[in-house]
């Protein structure tokens, strides 16, 4: 009790902007983006995805959406550079362009080994709508591809379709992420690359969560396990002590309007039952978890509201996610979509959706002192 008492008041005096569970602070400014909707050839950007990578480069990416703000059409996966810790980023570049098709959900991680930055993807025709995927009505279906950079992000090989791979044959809609995939660094499956994903069956139309992972630094990609119940979704992944992990999901089951979770001790072959965690409210949206690889702190973000997709809240916990001692209101206003990464300097980088009036005004790129 003595070290926990003392832990506390280290952060009360280190993070005055940090505050217990159940005394949050807010830190309301200008929100600065980093992609704002309406402009360049975009009229709307959503769904961010943020690494730092061995060398301390940063990587934002996301979608953009060049005619509408809608989830299909003509969409194509972008990224913005950082070499100075956020002071400073390069001009948009476009990864992959497919001409009037859906290219998103942007899921990258690195190998440890060799550098190379792996960048999971989906694709479908740009006129089929996700409830014509979920129906079987559509003309194609959703494509799982790897794009991979070997020089810090500058540069990115042409997209591989690796669907045969990662999707079984019954599935109709599939998403990787949207977020940072992981490398587990300790325990039976150390090096084994991680991506969150989710999945709809056909005919049933359960949603489940599930891992796609490779074993070979990334040159061959394999289906992992999928949750025991439904209703879950776009997902988060974090490493936890001996090697386990643990999924945190958007949640379909509306008597529990909050976060759901699973853990896995074999690598993510297979998955806990899941339950609720009742301190992570949500309106039905995506979030983004993050494990420190030194510190026994897990870093949770996501709109902290039950009803409206607002309040961007970032969230400690120091016993890997059993309870969640510190929080941050970082947005009061509309946001959706974030990711989040530890910088070279110490710091957090946070990338959400937010705006003032609608969470797609754009995407901001913020950091923040953890110390």
């Amino acid at each position: 009790m003595k070290k926990t008492l003392l832990a506390s008041l280290i952060l009360l005096f280190l993070i005055p902007s940090f505050r217990s569970a159940g005394q949050v602070q807010t830190t309301e400014k200008k929100l600065e983006y980093l992609f704002e909707s309406g402009t360049g050839a975009y009229n709307t950007f959503r769904i961010p995805a943020l690494i730092t990578t061995k060398n301390g480069t940063i990587l934002a990416f996301a979608e953009g959406r060049k005619k509408t703000s809608s989830d299909t059409g003509d969409i194509d996966l972008v990224m913005k550079r950082s070499e100075d810790n956020g002071k400073t980023w390069s001009e948009l570049t476009v990864i992959w362009d497919d001409e009037d098709n859906v290219c998103g959900n942007p899921a990258p991680v690195q190998d440890r080994k060799s550098g190379k930055i792996f960048l999971l993807s989906t694709w479908n025709l740009g006129n089929d709508h996700e409830p014509q995927i979920i129906d079987q009505t559509s003309r194609d279906t959703r494509r799982i591809y790897l794009l991979v950079s070997d020089d810090d992000g500058l540069t990115w090989s042409e997209p591989v379709e690796i669907t045969t791979s990662v999707k079984l044959s019954n599935w109709t809609w599939y998403a990787t992420g949207p977020c940072h995939g992981i490398q587990v660094a300790n325990g039976q499956y150390k090096d084994r690359l991680i991506i969150p994903c989710d999945h709809i069956e056909a005919g049933t139309g359960k949603y489940y969560s599930h891992i796609i992972y490779s074993d070979n630094s990334g040159k061959t990609w394999n289906l992992g396990g999928t949750t025991p119940q439904d209703q879950v979704n776009e997902c988060t992944i974090a490493e936890l002590s001996g090697g386990k992990l643990m999924l945190n999901m958007r949640n379909y089951d509306r008597t529990q309007k909050t976060r759901k979770v699973s853990v896995s001790s074999d690598g993510g072959l297979t998955w806990s039952n899941i339950w609720s965690d009742p301190v992570l409210i949500e309106p039905i949206c995506q979030a983004s978890m993050l494990n420190h690889p030194k510190k026994k702190v897990l870093y949770f973000t996501n709109p902290a509201n039950e009803s409206s997709r607002e309040k961007m809240t970032l969230r400690l916990s120091y016993d890997e996610g059993k309870t969640w001692t510190v929080t941050r209101v970082i947005h009061e206003g509309p946001a959706a979509y974030s990711d989040i990464a530890l910088l070279k300097s110490g710091e957090l980088g946070l990338f959400y959706e937010a705006g003032y009036k609608s969470p797609y005004e754009g995407i901001v790129f913020q950091k923040i002192s953890v110390k």
